[in-house]
């Protein structure tokens, strides 16, 4: 890991979406060096499936060495945004650094995606990103670090990052957009940038199911905050860059990967909206065992007849279902399976006294879960 050389001591850091996962992360790195770490979220109650709120990560925060100011702030109420900005300022006397890191996701494509998901997904990421860097500009103008980082992934205008959910792409390049504007518009004098992981990223959504899954195919949230550290010791002129988390820490030094994998060695799944040659990267990633996010098998499932082992344990859950077990899961599972009886399968416990079925569910997936189809068999029967 990169050694913490104090740069950030008494910075402050205004972070939305900082009660887990990523934000959190560079939270807590930020908050070694002694650090000021405003928590912009929303979440003041624990989610029964995703631990953490605004309150619990302020004391991990402190726990680590910084200074804490937990604000209720859902990003697409500007008065909420203003009142934590201002709060910052009294109590930290300004603001160093805004991370926009809050998102709303679903992989969905166009007659899937409820008007309410998209207006959510574009309040949340476009918006609430462009909200809150104008509240928080006319303070980060006078800071001498001046730094604003967008979690969000190069302008790419591959069709194919549009075609199978093209109101995510739209909102989440909406964040990119933000960067490409802000950083010709304040340069000199505020450094804004975006940072996108490689490699999937694990994070608290992953462990709703339990078990190994698709974690295996992951990396650490400390890439992603080793990495935006290292961003944010660069000066005011590294601006208006789209940035891989592991090509900025290769310029770091860092060699060895492996301590930032959940499993070392295992094939790691590549994220979205990096070409790389998609095509020969699903078939390198495929032939290792891993389900690649290149894959266009989030298409609709070919019409041939299916049958097989995979099938009738779908057959025999759906049996099984029940008001209660939806009522007590409340979410919905994706599975990729690999392998002869494979493919994209659903099982949602969260609508209706539950269904099953092939390919994509209505909803956006809770859970992915990778595992080939003999495996997939093996689970079920055990239950």
């Amino acid at each position: 890991m990169l050694p913490n050389t104090g740069k950030l001591a008494g910075c402050t850091l205004f972070i939305t979406g900082a009660s887990r996962g990523i934000g959190k992360a560079i939270a807590l790195k930020a908050a070694k060096d002694g650090a000021n770490v405003v928590i912009a979220a929303k979440t003041t109650n624990a989610h029964p499936k995703l631990p953490g709120t605004i309150y619990t990560a302020a004391e991990e925060i402190e726990a680590a060495g910084g200074k804490a100011l937990p604000c209720i702030v859902d990003v697409r109420d500007e008065q909420q945004i203003n009142n934590a900005v201002e709060k910052a300022v009294e109590k930290f006397g300004g603001i160093d650094i805004l991370v926009n890191n809050a998102s709303a996701i679903s992989l969905t494509n166009t007659l899937e995606t409820p008007t309410k998901r998209v207006d959510l997904m574009m309040n949340v990421n476009t918006r609430g990103t462009y909200l809150t860097s104008k509240a928080c500009i006319p303070y980060l103008k006078k800071s001498k670090i001046a730094h604003i980082l967008n979690l969000s992934p190069p302008l790419n205008l591959n069709p194919l990052w549009f075609k199978q959910h093209c109101a995510y792409t739209i909102a989440k390049y909406g964040m990119s957009m933000c960067v490409l504007g802000m950083a010709e518009e304040f340069k000199g004098e505020i450094a804004v940038n975006a940072l996108w992981p490689k490699t999937a990223i694990h994070t608290a959504a992953m462990d709703m199911l339990g078990g190994s899954g698709i974690e295996s195919q992951c990396r650490k949230v400390d890439i992603i905050a080793d990495a935006a550290y290292s961003i944010f010791k660069k000066s005011k002129n590294f601006t208006g860059n789209f940035i891989i988390d592991e090509n900025i820490l290769k310029e770091e030094g860092i060699q060895n990967f492996d301590v930032y994998a959940i499993k070392p060695g295992h094939p790691l799944l590549p994220d979205f909206f990096l070409d790389e040659l998609p095509a020969a990267v699903t078939m390198k990633e495929d032939s290792q065992g891993a389900v690649s996010a290149f894959t266009e098998g989030k298409q609709e499932p070919q019409s041939k007849p299916r049958s097989g082992p995979v099938e009738e344990t779908f057959r025999i859950v759906k049996e099984s279902l029940s008001d209660d077990i939806v009522k007590a899961t409340q979410a919905v599972f994706l599975f990729e399976l690999s392998g002869e009886d494979g493919g994209t399968w659903f099982l949602d416990l969260k609508n209706k006294g539950g269904n099953v079925g092939s390919g994509e569910p209505a909803d956006q997936a809770d859970v992915v879960m990778s595992m080939s189809a003999g495996d997939f068999v093996k689970m079920f029967s055990a239950q």
